[in-house]
C-alpha cells in the first residue's frame, strides 16, 4: 500500500491526470480530493464522539486552493500497517 498520497483539487482534472501518469506507483498515490464541506449538520459537537481517531491528522484546505495539490503520508497503525480509509 502507497505510504505517500498526492490528493488533488477536484478543480484541477488536468494536473490530477499529469500527477497520475508521473508518480503513482506502489509506493504513491493520486487521488481527487472528494470533500464536499463539513459532514455534521450541527454546529454543537456531538454527545458522544463515535470515532476513535481522527482521520484527517492535519488541514490540508489551503494547500489545495493555492496550489491545487497537496502530498501527505499515510499513518501507520500500531500493527505497523497503513490505515485504510477514503481521505475526504
Amino acid at each position: 500500500m502507497p505510504d505517500l498520497v498526492f490528493i488533488v483539487s477536484r478543480t484541477e482534472p488536468k494536473r490530477y491526470l499529469y500527477l497520475k501518469h508521473e508518480f503513482a506507483d506502489e509506493s504513491r498515490d493520486v487521488v481527487l480530493d472528494r470533500r464536499l464541506g463539513e459532514r455534521r449538520r450541527s454546529l454543537r459537537p456531538p454527545q458522544l464522539e463515535r470515532r476513535h481517531i481522527d482521520r484527517r491528522h492535519r488541514d490540508i484546505t489551503r494547500e489545495l486552493q493555492s496550489s491545487g495539490w497537496a502530498l501527505v503520508r499515510r499513518p501507520v497503525t500500531y500493527t505497523g500497517r497503513p490505515v485504510t480509509y477514503a481521505v475526504g
